[in-house]
């Protein structure tokens, strides 16, 4: 189903996306949209209320990234409104955008997980400031209470706009399009489609697979772990010495 209002024959209906579709290669298209939302951090979750299929969006931190970069992970206390919402569907959307009107929108699923090892490794204490300790010795805003859990979103497709030009190029760009009536070009308009995701993801995979695999890898890692317990052996003789030194220099009391 879609909507029209009007006919446009051979004319792009929409100018300003034809003007600023910008076609890169996979990996750069992925990786610039990683570089983005860490740089924004912040972003609005979107989902739907279960009671009346309403949308709501929450300002959310982005607690860390999985997948290439491309899943996110947000930290969330499992008792609010959104974890109510993601239960009954748990299709979402993660919009980003900067001060200078650059911008990404991710769709998805989401699951919530209350897995303590994933809860652990992400763990803030900052959290503490949102939940809060109710005094019991369980609720207590540590990565042991059981209302700290996170929502991990599965990128399924994504679009994003963003720039290389400085305020003013873009601020010329547009009012040459007011005057000439020609769609400005100020943005790289990309989207990820689901496919792109997909093989980005599978990837990244192989790619870990293959380096977790490699001999030359694992005699790096081994090299360096031996390296590790020799410097660990020769500071602990180091600091022992000291002390003996510092033993018999030391005034009597």
């Amino acid at each position: 189903m879609s909507f029209s209002n009007t006919d446009t024959g051979d004319k792009p209906a929409d100018p300003y996306k034809e003007q600023n579709k910008n076609e890169t290669p996979l990996k750069e298209k992925v990786q610039d949209l990683v570089t983005f939302m860490e740089k924004c951090k912040f972003a609005m979750m979107t989902t739907r209320i279960g009671s009346s299929g309403l949308l709501v969006s929450r300002c959310m931190a982005l607690a860390a990234k999985e997948g290439g970069g491309i899943d996110l992970l947000f930290h969330t206390n499992t008792e609010s409104g959104k974890t109510d919402d993601l239960k009954s569907d748990p299709k979402i959307n993660i919009a980003f955008l900067n001060p200078s009107g650059e911008w990404a929108s991710v769709s998805g699923e989401a699951t919530i997980t209350t897995d303590r090892e994933t809860i652990r490794k992400y763990y803030s204490p900052a959290l503490k400031a949102w939940v809060g300790d109710l005094g019991d010795g369980k609720h207590d805003g540590g990565p042991e209470d059981p209302r700290i859990g996170m929502i991990a979103v599965k990128a399924v497709t994504a679009t994003y706009a963003i720039t290389n030009q400085s305020f003013l190029s873009r601020s010329i760009e547009v009012t040459k399009g007011m005057v000439t009536g020609n769609a400005p070009n100020v943005n790289m308009l990309r989207e990820l489609s689901e496919e792109e995701l997909e093989e980005c993801e599978l990837t990244t995979i192989l790619i870990v697979d293959k380096w977790s695999r490699s001999p030359e890898v694992w005699h790096c890692i081994k090299c360096f772990a031996f390296s590790l317990s020799q410097g660990y052996h020769l500071f602990s003789h180091y600091l022992s010495k000291k002390r003996t030194k510092a033993n018999f220099s030391s005034p009597a009391i």
